[in-house]
């Protein structure tokens, strides 16, 4: 589990860095994410996106499934089904995130991440540790948009 504070509302945090996400993050980091297509599913429970990764990227792409998506509780969970970031040791991947108030307006990001593994391979603690990096470098790079553009996602 990580958890991430910033000075963003809760609210604006989630509409931007969840549900906006196919858009915003390919616009303020290509070079992480090139793109998101919807493969099936109108957005919600059950919705298949591909997404493709940029050249700053070690991996090529992977497929999710969204499991829950809940703005009024700020949570949304999807699964990582596909893709070259499993490698050969994972099945898939759950991810649960939830979004809550912190200080002064600002809020907190909760991630839970859990690995299935195939037959009985361990997940190094140090592969573990540069996802969380990535993710958190990620979330500082929107978290500086949504500063620099205040009237963005409000």
């Amino acid at each position: 589990m990580s958890e991430n504070t910033s000075v963003i509302a809760p609210a604006r945090l989630f509409k931007s860095l969840i549900l906006d996400a196919d858009s915003l993050i390919p616009k303020v980091v290509p070079q992480a994410v090139k793109n998101t297509e919807i493969v099936s599913g109108n957005g919600g429970p059950g919705t298949i996106k591909k997404v493709q990764f940029g050249e700053g990227s070690q991996f090529k792409y992977v497929v999710q499934q969204i499991d829950e998506v809940d703005a009024e509780k700020l949570t949304y969970n999807y699964t990582v089904i596909e893709g070259d970031v499993l490698g050969d040791a994972v099945e898939k991947i759950s991810y649960a995130t939830k979004v809550i108030a912190g200080q002064g307006g600002g809020s907190i990001l909760k991630n839970t991440a859990t690995y299935f593994t195939k037959a009985d391979h361990v997940i190094p603690d140090e592969q573990i540790k540069q996802g969380k990096e990535k993710s958190f470098g990620l979330f500082k790079i929107v978290e500086a948009y949504l500063v620099a553009n205040p009237d963005a996602y409000n």
